[in-house]
């Protein structure tokens, strides 16, 4: 793969095989930065799962305590006293049907999360191709398909994401933007690590946490020691950051 001057030099500022501390890896990422816009912080989690096996399936949610950086934009889908509760709760856009049909007949998709009522999802369903391959159809099981859209609206909206390992055994997750304050990046990714040790599946053996990869969107990849991340957790565990 070819890579340019700027990766070469940045590769160049620290140890390949080396596996660092979560605090000095997200130091060496801010020395190392070379990109001209605010990069988005990457995570990249091993884990000793096999998806093939739906009880061993990691997928949740969580809530990261300084957001993503990014403007979340949601819509919701919903019918009667739900449609003021989420224009209330600070929902981007809301509707019903006519929603559904815009999606279907035009493609629009200028939105990122999506949350629906039940009584809507008869007509989401008809759009379920279009939404499930982008991640945005509301599930249930995640919270995004509920009667309640005020606490989930401001969820999202406070830096929610959805974590679904791959086929791989890989979890992929932005964790905040580069120009973030070295602490609220390693909260941030204290909470997501914590979140999927939490999500273990009972029938996974053996190492569970096999590798941490923290990187920017232009830059290369920082080994984290895994087992510094377990004494660091414990840590956590006992400040206000996993409380």
């Amino acid at each position: 793969m070819f890579r340019g001057k700027n990766y070469k030099k940045a590769r160049q500022g620290f140890e390949a095989s080396k596996q660092y501390s979560l605090r000095e890896a997200i130091d060496i990422l801010k020395k190392i930065k070379y990109a001209k816009f605010d990069e988005t912080v990457d995570l990249t989690v091993n884990l000793g799962v096999n998806p093939k096996h739906a009880d061993q399936m990691v997928r949740g949610t969580v809530v990261l305590p300084h957001g993503t950086g990014k403007t979340v934009r949601v819509l919701v889908i919903a019918s009667g006293d739900a449609i003021k509760a989420a224009q209330d709760a600070g929902a981007d856009i809301v509707g019903g049907q006519e929603i559904v049909d815009k999606i279907k007949s035009e493609g629009w998709l200028d939105f990122d999360k999506v949350v629906a009522t039940p009584d809507m999802m008869r007509h989401v369903g008809k759009v379920g191709k279009i939404l499930g391959p982008r991640g945005m159809m509301p599930n249930p099981k995640l919270g995004t398909v509920t009667k309640d859209v005020g606490p989930v609206i401001q969820s999202l909206k406070a830096g929610q994401l959805e974590y679904r390992v791959d086929r791989y055994g890989i979890i992929h997750m932005p964790s905040g933007k580069l120009s973030f304050d070295a602490d609220k990046l390693y909260e941030n990714i204290l909470v997501i690590l914590n979140a999927l040790m939490k999500a273990r599946p009972a029938s996974a053996k053996g190492t569970y946490m096999k590798r941490v990869t923290v990187s920017s969107s232009m830059g290369p990849g920082v080994r984290v020691d895994v087992t510094a991340v377990r004494t660091e957790l414990d840590e956590a565990k006992k400040s206000a950051i996993l409380s």
